[in-house]
């Protein structure tokens, strides 16, 4: 059967969660080294939203409509030859290079063979589209940039968010000491994630009970909370701060204050991937869907996220499993 079109989630304008609308758009044409996959599920991301309101990378955009979306689990359709590892009807995940290509809201998506991997074999494709772009974000900055060990106390901002839920057993994992701020409801979840610590954002001040962390991940586009983090940091810590947004603001204060910072942008990464789809499949690391939605529904779920009260990850449903 040749196929023509594809059903997507686009953005006419950015804007409000509405500009979401569907559309019927050309398949996309697989070249050179790129593989072609049937999307089963999607990832909804934070930059997802940002990017349709006109922030984050949406000045990138150079066409429209515009498919938004990082994350994404489906099937090989199309490898880029017939000796390559990947075949069509293997199952993987991935990260797309939005807005560099077009994103994930689609039932399909050609992307390089650099930006997937297999698919962990205990995860449903709706669990496996919740990983990518939350766990490569939270790996880089938890074990490639802060090179969490044992002895260090890291503290990791929003823990129950899609990147903090995963950063919070990445630390964990790599023997650090773990505290984590988070909302009371998610106090025992988190602790059952590895924090050794956790800290109600809600009632208590963070620098009354939290000193002398030699780490903080910092997830959260906030003035104060960035000062808080500051605040607790040890003399020669280290901050790594995820949203770029503010990150020159942020640098300034930590530079007075006399801590390391750095910034950080995550990219699609197969290698790494793959270490995540191992780390899934013997049980050391989980990913929390915290709510499921039909492709159609993409709106409704930007609407949730922008509530900032998921715990975990988001996902959309294109295809049936």
């Amino acid at each position: 059967m040749t196929h023509t079109t594809m059903r997507a989630m686009v953005i006419e304008k950015t804007g409000g969660p509405e500009e979401l609308v569907a559309a019927d758009l050309p398949w996309p044409c697989r070249v050179g080294s790129d593989v072609l996959v049937a999307v089963h599920a999607a990832g909804v991301n934070r930059v997802d939203a940002e990017a349709r309101s006109g922030r984050a990378d949406s000045g990138a955009v150079r066409t429209w409509p515009a498919v938004l979306g990082h994350d994404f689990s489906g099937v090989v359709v199309e490898a880029p030859y017939a000796a390559h590892p990947l075949r069509p009807g293997d199952e993987v995940f991935g990260m797309a290079a939005f807005p560099h290509t077009s994103g994930t809201y689609a039932e399909y998506i050609s992307v390089p063979a650099t930006s997937l991997a297999r698919k962990p074999a205990t995860l449903s494709h709706v669990e496996a589209a919740g990983v990518p772009l939350a766990a490569l974000t939270a790996w880089g900055m938890v074990v490639e940039v802060a090179k969490a060990h044992e002895g260090q106390r890291v503290l990791v901002q929003a823990g129950a968010g899609g990147v903090g839920h995963f950063a919070v057993q990445l630390a964990s994992y790599f023997g650090a000491h773990v505290v984590a701020t988070g909302s009371q409801r998610n106090s025992g979840w988190l602790r059952d994630l590895g924090a050794d610590e956790v800290v109600d954002y809600g009632s208590v001040e963070l620098s009354r009970s939290v000193r002398d962390v030699d780490v903080v991940i910092g997830l959260v586009d906030d003035d104060d909370v960035a000062a808080q983090s500051l605040a607790v940091l040890r003399p020669g810590g280290l901050a790594v701060h995820a949203p770029l947004r503010s990150w020159r603001a942020f640098a300034a204060k930590a530079e007075a204050k006399g801590v390391r910072s750095t910034g950080f942008a995550v990219c699609p990464d197969a290698a790494t991937l793959a270490v995540l789809s191992r780390l899934i499949d013997s049980g050391d690391l989980r990913v929390h869907v915290d709510d499921i939605y039909d492709l159609a529904d993409a709106a409704d779920a930007h609407s949730r996220l922008e509530q900032n009260h998921t715990r975990g990850k988001l996902v959309l449903r294109v295809a049936d499993e």
